[in-house]
């Protein structure tokens, strides 16, 4: 028989679901119902648990050929890299086993553009192009060729294992093929990771023999009489005695939980004792309710009780937060150092989990704890090796000094390289010299090679020296020396006695004649091996679980460890050896270290794997992802007992499925709400078949029990309050602290930023980006005013504050998170003053002192997508403790027939809703909006705005909405626009310039606009119910030497007012500085309603000429004739500054 054909073939998981991806055309992955007709809708309740694992399969094979999809639609953005080889591997047998060995270009910084390193589960484009559109892939030589990253090889790096869909050219039988000239380039194009999938595809085609006994409770409805749907165990419940296993510091920290917190602890504890029955348990925890702290205190009585149990969540960062709070709690417990987090393990991705930001999580994390105990267990430089050494050097200091003495001559050999004679005082290679023979040895070598050197270099005078003389003139016998030379000096201690050399310091350096006394030599030798032992002892006791080394043990080495502290303080003080003192210290560690021998830890045969194996195999807690648990399938096989899901309602059934088959498992309990955000599903054919739908959701839909945390301590009773009646039908309570005055926090004046608000923003615009994701950049003006004056109050009262921005929309997150960068968290870390803006994803779990919510949508009919589902809503209106500010259009909002009808209602009722333009700062941060976003028409009008709440009211002529549309310059907009804000306030210049003509004269006022272009506008009278008031009329806005056309046509219409009517027009009445409008009861000033001033700002001025043909808009000749002036020619095409 063939030898190749008898090795076993290689293994890789889920390999039938990446045929399926591999077997896709191009044609296939574009076509968007391509499994449509295959999908069902997965049914509430299943017969049998083979049915139960097949109606998700089409939905998960429609989920990977849409994310497939997806990114061959992005395809010009998608991650490259450059291979460099390609190699056909071992087991590289066409034409299905098409595996290969690459190598790729790494990025040579953070800051590489482009850059793109392949991670295990990735499947990627091999194309000999950088693929700018889907077409490319099948233009390379490579045609639409895929590969499915395995993983790196013999740890290296930048060596990758891949198994591809075809062929690659140039990859076959023949072996490594580099890839260097321009026409052999090859890259790697990221589509999607498939890592999860191929996991859940696994759990769902499981292999004979799996647990599915938990599966078994949830098919479906379990009968209330039924053993597997009462609530506890019968057994259990009348043998039930307490757990006298708990520790009172356990009782203490449980003191503080309310009766639905306590039951809900006590229910996991009664669970771990139970051995009768399968149990899957829900506890419902709608947001604030301390559904966290509820974990933690459960992890930690399983903790305590030793009951091995897994804990899961959806997400890295839901796993990071429950391990740090359990962790805290551990932390708060351990008696011996840091022994007992050996029996906790959290494993996972390390870039993805950001373990390097947590110090603590280390000490848990599986590959950091791995590598610290490969350390421990290295047979040369390992914990053994350090023991020894420690014990050897106290049981005979002596002995190692005089080792060390010898070590130092051989390295030193003073032999005469002519004469090839040693000193007398040392004939015998075996004798160990004493520290004064030594250095005296020592220094007679370096003696004789100075003069030796000297003798060299002189050569050339000693030309007619007697040759008899060569091997002894000038030079000194070693008695001589020792005599002469008085070296006494050189044994004095340590530095002094090299610094204070000052005879000889041209002689020879520090570093040679440096010899170590016996008292140096035992201090630096003890704090050396004492540094490394007590390492290795502290990383024992704390990365090993309980069960492989005692409490006595870890006594024992904590012991050491302080006896090995005090010998060093008795060397550093000085203290002799030979003291009775010190033999007493000496001794007793000495008995401890010859005790510790005993210790038996793993063999020197134990490769990093093992260890792994080895912690898991014992581990009390284990912390994962639901993903990544498939790797305990493999891993750590010693059976679990509990599993505990967080944030189930989060997770997809399916992928639940990879946990709960794990070996040994007897109970589940799910932790959640369903009222929250479910798991993300792209494809819409997959979300409409159920495929988000969580294994929580589904039991709660079958009416199984949950138990209820009921009390909530997060949010401010006027945040609360919407919520609590919307989504839990007031079932949840205020915790007393929220209840409390001093919860109430006033971050800004006024009544629009107190505790809850709805802030209308009528004037935004509803805009798409090139991701087709919407967003409103008056909004974005808005959020940035609040974030700024939440600043400001920072700085001015320091009182901390953390600060959420949450938008629904991709597009305006990043848009807020553009304007507001100055002020975010990455910029002022350590100051009090944090603020973060993410999506209702990103912040599901969050909460922060202040939300503000950006709704985004603003349009006439109502329209506001994916914003009105309830679990979206329901996540952004909870996130806040003391202040929540809800930005939208509340007609929008209104016509949606949504739950953002009812709260828009509700704020309406309860006093909570605000237009945005009552205040100040706001109004003017929407009018600067506006004028960015080319909407100032929007602004010039009297009921806009910035003259809504002013003290004049102010209208506009047609011919100055055709010029300010013709001004493109946003400087000369925004100041046009504060200086009619100014206006309308009732401020006024203090020399105004007259202008000159008939009626104009006394009515007309002319304010320079940057420089070139005047702002011309009078005071009118209008009519409003039974009274006149004075009002402002704008006119135009013109250059310099329009101004007089202009004038010429207004004095036909002021021409028309009666004496009465311009004297009224030119009164004025004083507020302060300021001037105010002046009112007339209409009896009292019938004169004045001769002619409607709103008819003549409608009607062209053109109109108004005596010419017979109408006179050219001012604007428009000012921009031809300003243009030709500025060219120096009669035409141009330069264009205005504005």
């Amino acid at each position: 028989m063939d030898k190749k054909s008898s090795k076993p073939k290689k293994e890789v998981g889920g390999r039938s679901l990446i045929d399926l991806v591999f077997s896709w055309s191009i044609r296939d992955v574009l076509n968007k119902d391509h499994y449509k007709n295959q999908v069902t809708k997965i049914p509430e309740t299943f017969s049998t648990v083979t049915s139960y694992m097949k109606a998700f399969v089409p939905s998960l094979l429609e989920e990977t050929h849409d994310e497939l999809r997806s990114s061959m639609m992005s395809l010009s953005r998608a991650p490259t890299c450059e291979i460099l080889t390609v190699e056909t591997s071992k087991d590289h047998k066409p034409p299905k086993d098409l595996f290969y060995q690459i190598t790729y270009k790494r990025r040579q910084g953070e800051d590489y553009v482009g850059a793109y390193e392949p991670d295990v589960g990735d499947v990627i484009a091999l194309t000999n192009v950088r693929p700018k559109y889907i077409d490319d892939l099948n233009r390379s030589r490579n045609c639409y060729l895929i590969a499915y990253v395995i993983g790196s090889q013999h740890g290296s790096f930048d060596k990758l294992s891949i198994l591809a869909s075809k062929s690659i050219n140039g990859g076959g039988e023949s072996g490594n093929k580099k890839i260097k000239s321009k026409s052999d380039t090859l890259f790697a194009v990221y589509l999607m990771n498939m890592t999860t999938n191929v996991r859940i595809w696994k759990a769902l085609n499981p292999e004979l023999g799996s647990n599915t006994n938990l599966f078994k409770n949830v098919l479906q409805v379990q009968p209330p009489n039924s053993s597997h749907g009462q609530n506890s165990c019968k057994i259990c419940f009348c043998n039930d005695n307490g757990c006298p296993e708990l520790s009172t510091r356990w009782l203490t920290m449980c003191s503080d939980l309310n009766d639905s917190q306590e039951a809900a602890v006590l229910n996991c504890i009664s669970l771990s004792k139970c051995h009768h029955q399968n149990t899957v348990k829900l506890i419902w925890g709608p947001p604030g309710t301390g559904k966290t702290k509820t974990i933690g205190l459960s992890l930690y009585a399983l903790f305590q009780l030793k009951c091995r149990t897994l804990t899961c969540t959806p997400t890295n960062i839901a796993i990071v937060e429950v391990t740090t709070r359990l962790l805290r709690l551990v932390n708060q417990s351990l008696d011996y150092g840091k022994y007992g987090l050996g029996d906790i393990i959290l494993f996972g991705n390390r870039r993805r989990l950001k373990i390097d930001n947590y110090d603590d999580l280390l000490d848990i994390f599986l590959d950091h704890r791995a590598n610290i105990l490969s350390e421990c267990f290295a047979p040369l430089s390992g914990w053994k090796h350090w023991l020894e050494s420690m014990i050897e050097l106290l049981d005979d200091p002596n002995k190692q000094y005089s080792l060390y003495l010898q070590s130092r001559r051989k390295r030193y050999n003073y032999k005469h390289e002519d004469s090839g004679e040693r000193s007398s005082a040392s004939d015998d290679k075996n004798d160990i010299l004493t520290f004064e023979q030594f250095v005296k040895e020592r220094q007679y070598s370096l003696y004789l090679k100075k003069v030796r050197q000297k003798y060299n270099d002189d050569g050339k005078e000693c030309d007619n020296r007697n040759s008899s003389s060569d091997d002894h003139n000038g030079f000194l016998t070693f008695e001589e020396f020792v005599k002469e030379k008085q070296y006494s000096l050189y044994l004095k201690k340590g530095k002094e006695r090299c610094d204070n050399d000052s005879e000889d310091s041209d002689k020879f350096s520090d570093d040679e004649i440096d010899v170590l006394t016996f008292e140096e030599f035992v201090k630096e030798k003890q704090n050396f091996i004492g540094k490394n032992l007590k390492l290795c002892m502290v990383n024992l006791y704390t990365h090993l679980p309980t069960s492989c080394i005692s409490l006595k043990v870890v006594k024992d080495m904590i012991k050491a460890i302080n006896l090995l502290e005090s010998i060093k303080s008795l060397v550093c003080q000085g203290v002799g050896i030979a003291s009775e003192r010190f033999q007493l210290v000496l001794n007793d560690c000495v008995h401890i270290l010859r005790s510790l021998r005993a210790f038996s830890g793993p063999t020197s045969n134990y490769d990093g794997q093992t260890i792994r194996n080895l912690c898991l195999e014992n581990a009390c807690l284990i912390f994962c992802t639901a993903s990544s648990s498939a790797k305990l399938h493999s891993e750590g096989s010693k059976p679990l007992e509990l599993l505990v899901i967080d944030e189930a309602a989060q997770l997809k059934e399916c992928e639940s499925a990879i946990p709960l088959q794990l070996p040994g498992l007897r109970h589940a309990i799910l932790i959640g709400d369903e009222r929250q955000l479910p798991a993300m599903v792209k494809s819409k054919i997959a979300e409409n078949a159920g495929f988000g739908r969580s294994l929580f959701e589904r039991l709660v839909l079958l009416g199984h029990e949950k138990h209820l945390l009921n009390v909530q301590y997060r949010m401010h009773p006027s945040i609360s309050l919407f919520p609590k009646k919307e989504f839990y039908n007031n079932q949840i309570l205020d915790g007393p602290n929220v209840n409390e005055r001093s919860y109430e926090k006033c971050f800004l004046e006024g009544k629009m930023f107190g505790s809850y608000s709805f802030i209308n923003i009528t004037d935004g615009k509803e805009e798409f980006d090139r991701g087709h994701s919407s967003k409103n950049m008056v909004e974005v003006a808005v959020v940035y005013q609040i974030v700024l004056g939440l600043h400001k109050e920072f700085t001015r009262t320091k009182k901390k504050v953390s600060i959420g921005v949450i938008s629904p929309y991709k597009a305006q997150v990043n848009a807020i998170e553009e304007r507001v960068r100055e002020y975010s968290t990455d910029h002022l870390a350590g100051t009090g003053f944090a603020l973060s803006v993410r999506s209702v994803d990103g912040f599901q779990g969050g909460e922060e002192d202040v939300i503000i919510i950006s709704t985004v949508r603003c349009n006439g009919n109502g329209s506001i997508g994916f914003l009105s589902n309830h679990q979206r809503a329901n996540v952004v209106l909870t996130r806040a403790r003391h202040c929540l500010w809800i930005l939208g259009n509340g007609l929008t909002l209104s016509k949606s027939n949504s739950i953002w009808k009812n709260l828009i209602i509700d704020a309406k009722n309860r006093n909570c809703f605000y237009n945005a333009d009552e205040d100040n700062n706001l109004s003017q941060a929407i009018a600067s909006a506006l004028v960015d976003l080319d909407q100032v028409q929007v602004l010039f009008n009297s009921d806009s705005l910035l003259f809504r709440n002013a003290k004049w009211k102010v209208y506009f002529a047609n011919e100055f909405n055709h010029s300010i549309a013709k001004i493109k310059d946003p400087k000369i907009r925004r100041e046009v626009v504060s200086l009619l804000r100014k206006l309308s306030s009732g401020w006024r210049q203090s020399h105004e310039a007259k202008l000159y003509g008939r009626t104009s004269c006394q009515l007309l006022e002319k304010y320079r606009v940057d420089g070139i272009l005047n702002l011309i506008w009078s005071v009118g009278i209008f009519q409003e119910n039974s009274q006149h008031v004075q009002i402002i009329q704008v006119w135009d806005i013109v250059p310099h030497f329009d101004v007089p056309n202009l004038t010429n046509r207004l004095d036909i219409i002021f021409g028309s007012y009666t004496v009465d009517k311009v004297n009224r027009c030119k009164q004025r009445s004083l507020e302060g500085d300021n001037v105010v409008p002046i009112r007339w009861p209409v009896e009292y000033s019938s004169s004045c309603s001769e002619s409607d001033p709103l008819e003549f700002l409608s009607t062209p001025l053109s109109c108004l000429t005596l010419r017979d043909e109408p006179a050219e808009n001012s604007t428009a000749s000012y921009m031809r004739n300003n243009a030709s002036n500025m060219s120096g020619k009669k035409t141009t095409r330069s264009k205005p500054r504005w």
